[in-house]
């Protein structure tokens, strides 16, 4: 085999490997143009009843896992927002003291978890006094938390 063959075969070899990758990455744009998964899956909507209102009351609930880096950080954060705050965790409560006067609702993975379709921790519900969703969407610093608690204040 000559020289002007075989360097003939290894460049169509590239080019196949060179389309198989482009039509990868084809797919993964196709696949990220599609968005975001709707709000609907994220939480409940701003304006629905407040499951276990009853139970709960108005104020900040708060979804928590011990687990979660972030999480104690912002249950810190939510003691001066001036609202009542529940923190509600997936599984057992962290062993050390809850920061500020929040209620502590522990293991309530199939309970609130579910009730308000809680994708990850850590996440907010603002809750009214008339048992209705103001806001509900993740919190991923204390600042998001103030930012969510800031706008619901000025509508």
């Amino acid at each position: 085999m000559s020289f002007q063959t075989s360097a003939l075969l290894v460049t169509w070899a590239v080019l196949l490997l060179l389309a198989l990758v482009v039509a990868g990455l084809v797919r993964q744009v196709h696949a990220l143009g599609r968005g975001a998964p709707p709000a609907a899956l994220l939480g409940p909507a701003p304006g629905a009843p407040a499951p276990g209102f009853d139970r709960l009351g108005p104020g900040l609930l708060l979804f928590l896992d011990r687990d979660c880096g972030v999480c104690e950080e912002v249950l810190a954060a939510a003691g001066s927002l001036g609202r009542p705050v529940r923190a509600v965790f997936s599984g057992p409560a962290p062993d050390g003291a809850v920061p500020g006067a929040a209620a502590v609702l522990a293991d309530e993975h199939d309970g609130l978890f579910a009730a308000y379709r809680i994708p990850a921790t850590p996440f907010a519900v603002l809750v009214d006094g008339t048992g209705r969703v103001r806001a509900a969407e993740p919190v991923g610093s204390p600042e998001a938390l103030r930012e969510l608690a800031a706008a619901v204040a000025a509508r």
